[in-house]
């Protein structure tokens, strides 16, 4: 065990030889050491929104699970948001950490969270998202190019309507394309807006898409998940590693990268610091260029 003062406070960092990516031979201490060094990149993505982990104490050949509440050993100095529920009359709260600083997201790494996925909107308005997420997700006998095509299709829709996306990688076979709103609309409206541009593009290539959500009907083309822009569900936050070989991270891409074909498995822990120190952020557009979708809420189909 090591003892590291961080921002003022003590943190125990521990099983730092463990091997997280056995075949890598990757170590807790080096993907400690990955989160210390975007941590400037990743942090404004998580700042005041509740976040989910997904844990791998034993590395990602061992079990994992999939942890909301924070444990009761968690720093009292952790900051947290209660999300309170009625179920037959029982309260219920789940208490979610909320990693706003450098300290704090040591704290989750420590916890071998090797996956992060934080909330659509922050806590100020928290019924509110402040950015609306398409989730192209490669189905059985589909992968990542097919896509990247159907990413680059979107993107043309988004021209012609003026509208902005940022496209990121999974870091598995899926593109995410992240657009930002004004944090005004609720999740049934975005999940409104997201759901009209993904039924244009399943029916502009039916072939190669679906937004089906029965799992056995979507074989062979890419799910266009709408679903995910509803209040509590999470994505993967950029730059946030995949328990995959290879150990692969969620990277955000320009479109012109996309266009030249570029791979998913093309970033990993061990040169997205360098990437970042090339290239910046090219999601910050996500963060500050809020959009405003009132004329396509209304054209549901």
């Amino acid at each position: 065990m090591s003892i590291v003062v961080v921002e003022g406070e003590k943190l125990k960092l521990s099983n730092l030889s463990k091997k997280m990516w056995p075949d890598e031979n990757i170590t807790k201490a080096e993907f400690i050491n990955y989160y210390v060094k975007i941590a400037p990149f990743l942090l404004p993505y998580l700042k005041d929104r509740p976040v989910v982990f997904t844990r791998y104490p034993d590395g990602i050949k061992g079990k994992a699970f999939y942890q909301k509440n924070i444990p009761d050993y968690a720093p009292e100095w952790l900051k947290t948001y209660d999300e309170v529920s009625f179920n037959n009359g029982e309260k219920k709260i789940i208490r979610y950490a909320l990693l706003n600083d450098l300290k704090s997201l040591l704290w989750a790494a420590n916890q071998a969270s090797l996956e992060i996925h934080p909330w659509l909107s922050r806590i100020g308005t928290i019924d509110y998202p402040d950015f609306a997420v398409f989730d192209l997700d490669p189905m059985e006998n589909t992968g990542f190019e097919d896509a990247r095509q159907l990413a680059l299709v979107l993107k043309k829709i988004f021209d012609m309507e003026g509208i902005k996306g940022f496209p990121k990688t999974s870091g598995a076979t899926g593109i995410q394309i992240f657009v930002p709103v004004e944090p005004r609309y609720t999740y049934n409206e975005v999940r409104n807006f997201v759901e009209f541009f993904c039924r244009v593009l399943e029916k502009t290539f039916p072939e190669k898409s679906t937004t089906e959500r029965n799992v056995k009907n979507r074989e062979g083309k890419v799910y266009l998940d709408y679903l995910q822009n509803v209040k509590g569900k999470t994505l993967i936050a950029p730059y946030s590693p995949r328990p995959l070989p290879g150990a692969p991270v969620s990277a955000p891409v320009t479109w012109e990268e996309l266009e030249k074909g570029v791979l998913p498995d093309a970033f990993n822990i061990r040169n997205m610091p360098e990437r970042l120190k090339k290239v910046g952020d090219l999601f910050q557009g996500v963060l500050k260029e809020k959009q405003k979708i009132d004329k396509w809420i209304v054209k549901i189909f």
